[in-house]
């Protein structure tokens, strides 16, 4: 018999997904108490860490609704403070690159300087002058000027060695400390986090010479503030095989997945037997359902409230302390409607 699976699995058949429905209220079922109990919650939620690097956290929650899950997706990608280039002052740019263009692409190099270190800039009203403080404002500069390399063999063509700062890198911007920042970053001196990306190409004559200033912001106001390159996340799938699958259906069924995910052992009766080995190598692709004779041996679907985890970093902060702050941030959105609810009912 199927096990019925309803209030912990969605179930993925071969032409559709059934059992995603909701009510309103996050994790309530037709026949459960909704009562919140903080004991309850604390027991079934989990946390843990997969995989942990400079760039890169995979990691495994469970025991949340998917509306708390996406919260936090929303919030890495969006509401997490970091500084980018927000004013460039071009000085001089006879390359081929427009200044808007160039100006668009600088404000994309991400900053490697800690946000919590810096207060908001205040951005003038109209017909006003901005007024920038070593606390609000981060200036670097760039001055690249390319010419011809006079040690270069005749026949060169490698234009890497035929000109000199033929291209323009990130590591060409150059921090210049303002006030007291010197002091306060001496022992984590501002920079860019990538130093290779290249900003523009230039040929003899031209040349590039401009300022530009990092100021905090959010995702929301500008791609070029989010902290993350991706923060995704996906419902751990199941493979339920009901009854043996064996012989040469077995290595046909172990196909019908990405590698590792089913395995082959040795069945009772001598003959290669299928077995679930790991479930979060599988895409859900569903391609085993695609024949006949796996029909009623296996039963796909996903775990309704446990998520896998993928958050990479621009390598501005670790991602674990990116979700740290996330973290952080729903929690002040809570107080903050909790305050409200409290006026309300106070009046």
């Amino acid at each position: 018999t199927r096990p019925d699976r309803s209030r912990t699995e969605i179930s993925v058949l071969s032409d559709r997904v059934t059992d995603v429905g909701s009510v309103d209220f996050p994790g309530y079922y037709f026949d459960e108490d909704n009562i919140w109990d903080l004991d309850k919650f604390k027991k079934n939620l989990k946390v843990s860490i997969t995989s942990l690097d400079q760039e890169t956290m995979v990691f495994e929650i469970s025991g949340i609704d998917a509306s708390i899950a996406n919260a936090f997706r929303r919030i890495l990608i969006a509401e997490i403070p970091t500084l980018a280039f927000e004013f460039v002052y071009i000085i001089n740019n006879t390359s081929i690159i427009q200044d808007e263009v160039l100006s668009h692409r600088i404000g994309l190099v991400p900053i490697s300087a800690d946000p919590d270190m810096f207060k908001w800039f205040q951005h003038p009203l109209p017909g006003q002058e901005a007024t920038h403080t070593d606390y609000d404002t981060v200036v670097f500069s760039l001055n690249k000027k390319c010419e011809f390399n006079k040690n270069a063999a005749t026949d060169e063509k490698d234009p890497k060695r035929l000109y000199v700062n033929s291209e323009v890198y990130s590591g060409d911007l150059i921090w210049k400390p303002q006030g007291r920042q010197e002091e306060r970053f001496a022992d984590n001196p501002i920079r860019v986090v990538n130093p290779d990306i290249v900003v523009a190409k230039l040929r003899p004559g031209q040349e590039i010479d401009l300022e530009a200033h990092a100021i905090l912001g959010i995702g929301q106001d500008h791609a070029k503030f989010s902290p993350v390159a991706t923060a995704s996340y996906r419902l751990l799938p199941t493979i339920h095989i009901l009854s043996p699958i064996e012989g040469e259906d077995a290595v046909k069924f172990q196909k019908c997945f990405p590698k590792g995910v089913i395995e082959l052992e040795e069945g009772p009766d001598g003959k290669k037997q299928a077995r679930v080995a790991d479930v979060r190598k599988d895409t859900v692709s569903r391609e085993c359902l695609r024949h006949p004779e796996f029909a009623d041996k296996v039963q796909l679907g996903r775990v309704r409230d446990h998520y896998l985890f993928s958050v990479e970093s621009t390598g501005i902060m670790k991602p674990d302390v990116l979700f740290i702050k996330s973290i952080a941030v729903l929690k002040s959105k809570c107080l903050a409607v909790k305050s409200s609810l409290q006026n309300i009912f106070s009046d």
